[in-house]
């Protein structure tokens, strides 16, 4: 028993694991100290794989979704005249930056107010990188465009 407990020692000194998991990693190596390390060795090797994998798919979607956020377009126009247009990224990052900071929600707000009363309308619009010819373009431009103004409220 205590040459059992001096190697359970002996493992959490050398991988920081609790005596549970080092006295588990014992008893499946049959007793031998060495297996035991080499087993626990590989199974966090393994978790880091894992975690890269996964940190690897994190890093593909976002870039997805950036790169939708660049092809989405939002405009705020007074009549035909377009006022501003940014591409949908910069404004999910307003957005979050609005809801962050108590001061930037407010001027949002007024901003908001403001343009609902000097009838301006805010337009999302969705291009398309595969579309090659103007007409389709056009056509297309019109089939993927969400227009919001204040009368459609009413």
């Amino acid at each position: 028993m205590n040459n059992e407990l001096e190697n359970i020692d002996l493992i959490r000194a050398r991988t920081g694991v609790t005596y549970r998991e080092a006295k588990k990693a014992l008893d499946d190596a049959g007793g031998d100290v060495v297996q035991a390390l080499i087993n626990l060795e590989e199974r966090d090797q393994k978790f880091a794989e894992k975690i890269q994998c996964r940190g690897l798919d994190l890093l593909d979607n976002l870039k997805s979704i950036l790169q939708r956020g660049q092809e989405t377009r939002i405009k705020v126009k007074q009549g035909d005249r377009t006022v501003l247009e940014v591409p949908a990224s910069v404004g999910a990052i307003g957005l979050l930056a609005a809801l962050a900071s108590s001061e930037l929600a407010v001027l949002g707000a007024l901003g908001t107010v403001t343009a609902m009363a000097k009838k301006y309308t805010l337009e999302f619009d969705r291009r398309d990188k595969d579309v090659d010819d103007k007409a389709d373009r056009d056509e297309a431009d019109a089939e993927e465009t969400f227009e919001f103004n204040k009368d459609s409220l009413q």
